[in-house]
């Protein structure tokens, strides 16, 4: 089943960020755009990886208005262990969500119950809490945060700009394509 166009159930859940816990919920997230970056495990060998990428492309998400929130099911507190201990860990600034409870990674269908871990799940959520692009990776192959950051612009610019449609590759200011009424329904 399709997750586009979900919205996002309510959720309250512990978060890390600059060095402070604090309370994210969904009010949190509506009126802006959000990513949520779910990963497997705090510790672990690639998710750093991600993590680091995305920190690198913070300021370009923060300029289009969205939020970044890194979610697995770790506590609050092993965030924060792991801040603390890794050198690119340490560099994250945006908000890691705690879901020990597993709501969220249930909510966003991403949940491995037999291991209690998410899946690699990327979702881009609008500023109505409704989910508007997603994928998910196998455990074995990491993100590309410049990827997820150009989809989110497409997503925002056809948010924006209703009668248009953004192609292959599309960067922000290139060429869009405008469908003729009779093809709309083939998209």
């Amino acid at each position: 089943m399709s997750m586009i166009n979900k919205e996002v159930s309510d959720f309250t859940v512990q978060a890390y960020q600059n060095n402070e816990f604090k309370t994210v919920s969904k009010k949190d997230i509506l009126g802006k755009w959000s990513i949520f970056f779910f990963y497997p495990a705090d510790f672990t060998f690639i998710c750093p990886t991600e993590l680091e990428d995305l920190q690198n492309e913070y300021s370009e998400f923060q300029k289009a208005n969205c939020e970044i929130y890194a979610v697995s099911t770790d506590s609050h507190f092993v965030h924060k262990a792991w801040h603390d201990s890794s050198e690119r860990i340490g560099k994250i600034t945006y908000p890691m969500l705690a879901d020990p409870t597993h709501a969220l990674s249930r909510d966003f269908q991403v949940l491995i119950e037999a291991d209690g871990m998410a899946e690699r799940g990327s979702f881009i959520v609008n500023p109505q809490g409704k989910i508007v692009v997603y994928e998910v990776n196998a455990g074995n192959v990491g993100r590309n945060a410049k990827e997820l950051l150009r989809r989110l612009q497409a997503s925002q610019f056809v948010a924006e700009h209703g009668d248009e449609v953004c192609p292959a590759k599309w960067q922000p200011g290139a060429e869009t394509l405008k469908p003729s009424l009779d093809l709309v329904g083939m998209l």
